[in-house]
């Protein structure tokens, strides 16, 4: 484990290696589990109003169901994560013309209708940040549906942190991420 501010990082991000295989898993993230995606306080507005702007996008069951229970509901931690059809897909994910599974919100947002991107969570996939009482575990987190971007990554070289560059600077800063550059030369010897 390495400690940058309140944070203590889990080796695996230096050490795993993976690229998103878009093409391999079809965006299964997005559908597969059977929790929403974890959400920080402001990102339940964030969605809310995003909601005019994807509701297009967004499939018959996902309107029915954030009209009956809204863009969020709390988990059995008692944590506000996304809206979920059929305890599966994320009420935010659509299909695009390819058959892949991706974000509503993201596509928004990429065409600049949007100044929110996505919840963090999903942003910094594999990686997940749970919040402790004196600092935030941030965490690889392997799952199958990921196996074919572990096996890219593998063969392209990447570990997840340079993989996840932007979302790591979005979620901790440039300097966090400096810091995470310093130990992966210095500490890893990578």
């Amino acid at each position: 484990m390495l400690q940058i501010d309140d944070t203590i990082i889990s080796f695996e991000l230096f050490e795993r290696k993976f690229i998103c295989d878009l093409a391999s898993c079809k965006g299964a993230c997005c559908i597969e589990g059977d929790e929403g995606a974890p959400l920080e306080a402001h990102e339940v507005d964030e969605l809310q109003k995003a909601l005019p702007v994807v509701w297009d996008d967004l499939s018959a069951d996902a309107k029915e169901l954030i009209e009956k229970q809204g863009v969020s509901y709390k988990d059995r931690f008692d944590e506000e994560v996304t809206s979920i059809v059929n305890g599966a897909e994320c009420v935010f994910m659509y299909y695009d013309e390819n058959g892949y599974a991706k974000c509503a919100v993201e596509k928004a947002y990429l065409a600049g209708k949007l100044s929110f991107r996505k919840p963090i969570s999903c942003y910094l996939y594999p990686v997940r940040v749970q919040q402790h009482k004196n600092f935030k575990a941030v965490n690889y987190n392997h799952w199958h549906i990921c196996e074919c971007a572990e096996a890219l990554g593998e063969k392209e070289g990447v570990p997840v942190y340079k993989f996840l560059r932007e979302p790591l600077i979005a979620k901790f800063g440039e300097e966090w991420y400096k810091q995470l550059e310093i130990a992966d030369k210095e500490i890893m010897g990578l």
